[in-house]
Order: structure tokens, then C-alpha cells, then sequence
């Protein structure tokens, strides 16, 4: 074994194997797999080798299309028999919600380049003969995937890793690993050291105790997953006499199942709901090939369901029951890609469809570490996306939970409820007191909207659908009453999120905002380093306020900031909720090392209420001495004043395009600032509002989002954000490849869409964008403006397309819906009322 390479990889799986093999691909031979026992030995060896393509996910999707096209391709290039049967995968609809669900994903399918047939149930019956199609709806089929061998898979990528120079050592285990003064890591192993530049840990149910070698929490937790196999049945052993086709994989997701042929039988996997997580502190040491004991009991609903659609599936006796551990996240999407606080130590890990994945997730993982960026926009399954709030308690209640939703109704609203309420703000209470129906993000609760006092969904409109999967809402929340009915199209709350809306125009209105991530940066160098990173002109007055863009190295976007100038040296920095562990680890990984730049979150110590609509100043300023007035506190400006007895940093920005402030403030003032402004309030008829109401009203302003309209598949320029970049202010990240990408010629551009005859529905992002039957873009948000009384859309669509008054079409759950290209930030495009 080599004392040095470039690169080990810590797991023999297949998603371990994949990314060794792609590692090569991209030219690094000097690379190397350690593997504590056999190849395949953890869970690769007991996984049914499905390959669905179906993902609602952009990122996962993609990478689930690559992992099809290179299995299909792999035996020619290695001679290594994977058995890979193209049967295809059939999805069954037996309720409206599933039809919408299959719409809506067909959107997604096509803007990712992957074929999706419909079929009758007439149609079903005749490729799957065995199955009963009474309640059957429709369905949907994937014509290029169906399943693979596992364990050949991964041979035949070790055989294609090891022709390009790689090296694969079994029975090889990792007892410790460390960093060097040098920055290059030391991974101790039973069979001696290596010194290597990266690290890639992709070691599926180990995960966690591979992290613990680098101080790491990571947040993965297998689940027991469990598959029947049953004897021949008579039927399937005569097709294949016959020379019929393979009858192709069947899910029936109102059932929570999946089911093929095996060896002349079948074999049926469902996801059930109390499946455990196990390996809670990792398997054992000798830990190899392991199974546990089966429990049927709990999947007897799912069995039962699967006999009346396949009634064949009763008719012979069980082989063998499989109970396996599956790798979960908290949401259900693996982590790939950088570690957070480390440099060159990377994840491949959480997968809970590995087989699946283990192409496209090495594949881009590769492209990663030896070109500094991957080729697709990998937020959606960024290990940085969770924080530390994502604990092992956490971590088993969300991770059971992901596992028992796999086949529900992905619906777009949806707020699943495990782990909460888990970060509160002070407010918190006071806003539940007002009717907030609250949502989460990084682990923060926060309103989603407002319900009236009361107020509760309709019981005939709750589960309506006599299907295993039939929920279509949460649980009854604080208020101790089910408020909200989750739907593709426009649900319950749609017109009590458009009061919010037009109150907010009207009047005045207060957002909680709290969950933004929050730093602080400073020192004598801050200023200069920060002009390196972003694009945009850094303020150079103390209380002046930014926009600024974090570029990626290929000149998209990478993260967004509002810098506001607090001192000569120092400066605060807001940016996305969501994305506060992945936004402050670029920003830490890139600090000088000369002790000239200090970065500090303040995440948790300072709150925000957002005050906005026309009547902000008038009452902000019955709480404050500081002056209001638009000479002496313009648009896009900041500074600390009083809030009666309370102070906080006042920003006059916000992202719902009116008058008004955003109060940064001590977290122990908020429930004093809150009922100081409530108070205050009453004689302007303030009101709370939502994420929802704020994310309809950004739309109206052309506000763009990352990931949806900001993304590194997106040049900074393609997405509209000209006036934020700064191509003459000098070397920042991302300028010159923006710059070469600029002059090589846009693919895309940046517009706002009104969608016409959209009456039940609205775009919400990913749905397809026609012109005269070709596919010209996608959309990237969508829904209803409240102040414009109009169905809106943004989109990234063919740039000779993005003229204003351009006729395209928006294809909204199956049904293509004339849209025009009007102008940017359609409602109050001068931005009066921001600078009023």
C-alpha cells in the first residue's frame, strides 16, 4: 500500500467505488479506496438495485439521469457484466393529488432532459398483465431506467477505477484520521498511513463514526429498510418461455410500494411508517453482510394493497424477507460535497437511494474537487444545508420520518412536523397568538401566514382519498386545530396570504425574519477581502447598505449578501436563512490567514422584524427620536436608532418592494420591540405576515432567489443582476470566467411572465416554458401577485425569447397556459414606494 495520494476514498460501496472511478475519469490516477472489509459488504450488497429516475428535486434528478446513461454504458467500456435491465418504471395514480404530483414532476422531467410516457390504464394493463387497474387513474413511465445488480455494478466501476491507475484495498480499516500542520490529511489505517491531499468519506452506515474522526456531527442515521422476495409464480415463468418482455418495476405509490420481477418471482418493498433507525452510534467493528430480523406485522397494510392490485404477489409462498439499513438525511437527499470547517475533506454519504445515485454523485463529486466547482447546482443535497441544530435526536425523528414519506404526496407546502417546534424566536409566541401557521427553515420556526381566529379546514377536505398515503395535511398544531390543506394547486390559505399582501400595500405590516444568517466582519483587511469576493462595489460610507453577489469560480452565483457599513473596519452581513452553515464556511474557508479579517456569527444573538407598507414611517417614528424623513434616512441606507426603550440597527430595505425597515436588534429586546410596534401600530391597523405573503410580493419585484434564479448553472449575468456586478472595479472571484463567459454567448435569460388563464393554479418553479411546441426554458418561481391581480412566473428562458411582449407558454400541472414577457419588477418598476 502507497504511503501518498492524491486522494482516499474511506468505503468499498458503491457510491464510495463510483466516486474513485470518476476521480480517475477526470485525469487523477494517483488515488486511492480504502476499504474495511469486502466490496459492497455495508449495504450495497442487500439494495434491490432500482433505478428510479423519478426525483422532484433539480439537483437529485440530474444526478439520477447521468447514474441511467452510465450504467448503460459501463459494461461496453469495462467488459463487466452489471445487469442493468432497461424494463422501464411504471408509477400508479389512483388520486387527484397523485395526478397533480406526476404532473407537476413531468415538468421538472422535461427540463432535465428525461422522458416521461403517460399511460391509460388500458395501457398499463397491457405491459403489466398481472396487475389490476380498477381505481386506477392514470400513470406515469420512465422508459429508460428499471434496475440494476448492485454488486456487479460496483465491480465493474472498481475494474475502470483500477485500469486508470487507482488503487482499491479490502480488508483495509481506517482507525484515525488527522490533519497535518501542512494542511494535507494523515489517514491511519490497520495496513499503515497514507498522506493524502482530500479525503472523501463515503462510508454509508459508518458515516457518523467517520466523522467523529475529524470532530464532525454528520447527519446521517440509517433506517431498517425491508424487501420480500417470493418463490416463481407460474405466470411470470411462462412469459419468460414465451420470450415476453420483463414486466418493468411498479410502484404504486398510494400504497407506499414497490415491486419487480426476481428470478421468476417477485419482490415487493415497502416504506412503511414506524420503520427504525439503527447503527444510532454505528455498526460494530465486524460489521459485514448484515441483515436484521424481519418484522412483517408492519408491513402487513402494504402487503395486503399489493396483493389486491397484483394479485399474483399472493399466489406463492416467500422466498426470503431482506431487512437491511438504508442511509437517511433528515430530508431525505444525500450529502455531497464539501465538509464544513475542514478544507479538502468532502461527503459522499446519506444516500437512501445509493444505487441510484452512486453514478451521478461521484460523478459530480469529481468535478468538484478537481475543478474547484461541479457542473450542476448542488444546493439540494450540500451537506452544509443542515447546521448543528441537526443532533442525533433530531436526526432519528426526522430521518424516520424522511423514510415513511417516500411514496407520500410530495405536495410543494408541505411542512412536515417531526423534531418541532425545535429554534424559536422570542416572538414566537406572540406571533401563534396572532394565528401564525408556522413553516420551518434551518431548523428556525417562523409564520408562513396567518389564519383568522378560529379558523379551521373544512373536515370534508381533509384525507379525502381512501389510500394508504391519503394525508394531505399536518397535524393539528399549537392552536390544537388542523389550519392548513396542503395542494399543487391554490389551497386554503390563498386568499388569507392575498390579505396579507394587499394590507401590507395598504397599510403596514410586521415579519418576523429572525432566521436570517448573521455575521460580522472585520479588521483592518475586511474591506479589501471582502471586494475580492463579491461583485458588487462594497459600501464605502459608514451606513450605507449593498446588494452584493458571491460569485462561483465559473461566473455564477454563489451566495447573497446585504452588507451594511457599521465602521471603518467593520461591516455586517445578512444572507438566506437556509443557507447560513454553507454561506459562512466560504466565507471562513477564504479568510487571509494573517489575522487582518475576524468573521463572528451572530446568528443567534440578533433578531429581525421587518416593518413594511406606507404607513412604516409613521409609526416607526412615534418609537424613535432618530429622523425618518427620506432626506435624512434614504433608501438603501442604515443606522442604529432607538425603538423606545429598545435600539436596533434600522436597514431601509426589505424584499417586499414597499416602504419600510428592517429592525435588527439584540435578540433579548424582540418580545419588547414587538409589543412596543404592535402597540404603536394599532392606530395604523398594523398586522403580522408571512413567508408566503413575502414571497408573493417578491415575485412581483422580479426578486430573484438562490437557488431558483440564482445558481452556478447561471451566469451572474443571465440572471439580470447587471447593476449588482462590477466588472471594472477590479479581481474579485468568478470576474474573469464571467467575463469569458459573457463574450462566448448567453444560453439563457432572466424575465417575469404573466401567466394567463391560470385560474386554480399558479407556476411555482421548475415547470417547462414552450414555444410553438419546443421547450424554450424553465420557470424558477412562481404565483399569484395580490397588488397586480395577476398569475406571475420568473424564468430563465432562450435569450431572443426574453424581448418584452415575447408569447410563450408556462406548462402548469399538464396544461400549457399562454404567458407573456412583461417588464422587470412589474409591480412599482421605479421603485417609488421603496423610496417614498
Amino acid at each position: 500500500m502507497k504511503s501518498h495520494a492524491r486522494a482516499v476514498v474511506i468505503g468499498g460501496g458503491v457510491v464510495g467505488v463510483s466516486t474513485l472511478y470518476h476521480l480517475v475519469k477526470k485525469g487523477w490516477s494517483d488515488v486511492m479506496l480504502v476499504e474495511r472489509k469486502e466490496l459492497t459488504s455495508g449495504s450495497t450488497w442487500h439494495a434491490a438495485g432500482l433505478l428510479p429516475l423519478f426525483n422532484m428535486s433539480y439537483s437529485v434528478g440530474q444526478i439520477h439521469k447521468y447514474s441511467v446513461r452510465l450504467y448503460g454504458e459501463l459494461e461496453a467500456e469495462t467488459g463487466q457484466h452489471v445487469g442493468f435491465a432497461r424494463c422501464s418504471n411504471i408509477r400508479l395514480a389512483r388520486t387527484a393529488d397523485r395526478m397533480d404530483e406526476f404532473h407537476y414532476y413531468a415538468g421538472v422531467a422535461k427540463t432535465i432532459g428525461v422522458n416521461v410516457n403517460w399511460l391509460t390504464p388500458a395501457e398499463l394493463r397491457e405491459i403489466w398483465p398481472l396487475c389490476n387497474t380498477d381505481g386506477i387513474l392514470g400513470a406515469i413511465q420512465h422508459p429508460d431506467d428499471g434496475y440494476v445488480q448492485p454488486a456487479d455494478l460496483t465491480q465493474a466501476l472498481a475494474k475502470g477505477a483500477r485500469a486508470g491507475g487507482a488503487q482499491i484495498h479490502r480488508n483495509t480499516a481506517v482507525i484515525a484520521i488527522e490533519q497535518t500542520a501542512g494542511g494535507e490529511w494523515l489517514v491511519k489505517t490497520d495496513k499503515g498511513d497514507i498522506i493524502a491531499e482530500h479525503v472523501i468519506s463515503a462510508s454509508g452506515n459508518f458515516a457518523r463514526k467517520t466523522g467523529a474522526m475529524v470532530g464532525l456531527d454528520v447527519p446521517v442515521i440509517p433506517v431498517e429498510h425491508q424487501y420480500i422476495v417470493t418463490e416463481p409464480h407460474p405466470e411470470i415463468l411462462a412469459r419468460k418461455r414465451q420470450g415476453l418482455p420483463e414486466m418493468g418495476v411498479l410502484r404504486e405509490s398510494d400504497s407506499s410500494w414497490y415491486m419487480r420481477e426476481e428470478a421468476g418471482g417477485l419482490l415487493l418493498g415497502p416504506y412503511e411508517v414506524g420503520a427504525p433507525c439503527c447503527y444510532l452510534d454505528g455498526p460494530g467493528d465486524d460489521s459485514e453482510y448484515e441483515l436484521f430480523q424481519e418484522d412483517i406485522e408492519r408491513l402487513m397494510p402494504h402487503i395486503e394493497a399489493a396483493i389486491e392490485r397484483v394479485p399474483a404477489f399472493g399466489e406463492v409462498g416467500v422466498k426470503q424477507v431482506y431487512n437491511g439499513a438504508i442511509a437517511y438525511t433528515p430530508d431525505g437527499s444525500p450529502i455531497i460535497g464539501p465538509a464544513w470547517g475542514l478544507r479538502n475533506f468532502w461527503f459522499n454519504e446519506g444516500h437512501s437511494f445509493g444505487v441510484t445515485a452512486a453514478g451521478g454523485a461521484g460523478w459530480q463529486l469529481a468535478e468538484w474537487i478537481v475543478e474547484g466547482e461541479p457542473t450542476i447546482d448542488m444546493m439540494g443535497v450540500d451537506p452544509r444545508r443542515f447546521g448543528p441544530y441537526a443532533s442525533r435526536g433530531y436526526l432519528k425523528a426526522k430521518n424516520e420520518e424522511a423514510y415513511a414519506n417516500v411514496f407520500t404526496v410530495h405536495y410543494p407546502d408541505e411542512e412536515r412536523p417531526a423534531a418541532r417546534p425545535l429554534k424559536r424566536a422570542p416572538c414566537y409566541g406572540r406571533m401563534a397568538d396572532l394565528g401564525a401557521v408556522f413553516g420551518t427553515v434551518y431548523g428556525w420556526e417562523r409564520p408562513n401566514w396567518f389564519a383568522p381566529e378560529g379558523y379551521v379546514v373544512p373536515a370534508g377536505e381533509l384525507d379525502v382519498d381512501d389510500v394508504i398515503t391519503r394525508h394531505n395535511h399536518p397535524p393539528a398544531d399549537h392552536s390544537g386545530r388542523i389550519r392548513e390543506r396542503w395542494s399543487f394547486r391554490r389551497s386554503n390559505y390563498f386568499d388569507f396570504v392575498g390579505s396579507e399582501c394587499r394590507h401590507v400595500h395598504q397599510a403596514v405590516g410586521l415579519l418576523d425574519m429572525s432566521a436570517f444568517a448573521k455575521c460580522v466582519v472585520s479588521g483592518p483587511g475586511a474591506e479589501a477581502w471582502l471586494d475580492s469576493l463579491v461583485a458588487n462595489r462594497i459600501p464605502k460610507k459608514i451606513g450605507r447598505v449593498n446588494l452584493c453577489h458571491m460569485l462561483s469560480h465559473n461566473g455564477g452565483v454563489r451566495s447573497e449578501f446585504t452588507i451594511y457599513r457599521t465602521g471603518p473596519q467593520s461591516f455586517y452581513l445578512v444572507s438566506a436563512g437556509a443557507f447560513e452553515r454553507h454561506d459562512h464556511d466560504y466565507l471562513e474557508k477564504r479568510m487571509p490567514r494573517d489575522g487582518s479579517v475576524r468573521l463572528q456569527p451572530v446568528t443567534a444573538q440578533i433578531g429581525v422584524l421587518v416593518l413594511a407598507g406606507p404607513e412604516a414611517r409613521a409609526l416607526l417614528q412615534k418609537l424613535t427620536d432618530a429622523d425618518l424623513s427620506n432626506e435624512a434616512f434614504p433608501w438603501l441606507t442604515g443606522k442604529r436608532i432607538n425603538v423606545g426603550h429598545a435600539m436596533a440597527d434600522a436597514l431601509r430595505v426589505n424584499f417586499v418592494g414597499e416602504l419600510g425597515w428592517e429592525l435588527h436588534h439584540p435578540i433579548e429586546m424582540q418580545t419588547t420591540i414587538f409589543d412596543l410596534l404592535m402597540e404603536a401600530g394599532r392606530e395604523f391597523d398594523i398586522r403580522p405576515f408571512g413567508i408566503r405573503a413575502m414571497d408573493a410580493m417578491r415575485i412581483e419585484k422580479s426578486y430573484r432567489l438562490i437557488p431558483r434564479e440564482l445558481s452556478i448553472e447561471y451566469a451572474a449575468l443571465e440572471s439580470g443582476l447587471d447593476r449588482f456586478v462590477h466588472l471594472n472595479k477590479g479581481t474579485f472571484i468568478g470576474r474573469d470566467a464571467l467575463v469569458e463567459w459573457q463574450q462566448q454567448g448567453f444560453r439563457n435569460r432572466f424575465v417575469t411572465l404573466e401567466v394567463h388563464d391560470a385560474e386554480t393554479a399558479d407556476a411555482r418553479g421548475n415547470e417547462a416554458v414552450w414555444k410553438e411546441g419546443e421547450l424554450v426554458g424553465r420557470c424558477t418561481s412562481g404565483g399569484f401577485g395580490w397588488r397586480l391581480d395577476k398569475s406571475l412566473a420568473l424564468a430563465m428562458v432562450r435569450p431572443e425569447l426574453g424581448e418584452l411582449g415575447s408569447e410563450l407558454e408556462v406548462q402548469i400541472l399538464g396544461r400549457n397556459h399562454p404567458a407573456t414577457v412583461i417588464v422587470e419588477s412589474p409591480f412599482d418598476p421605479e421603485n417609488s414606494r421603496l423610496r417614498a
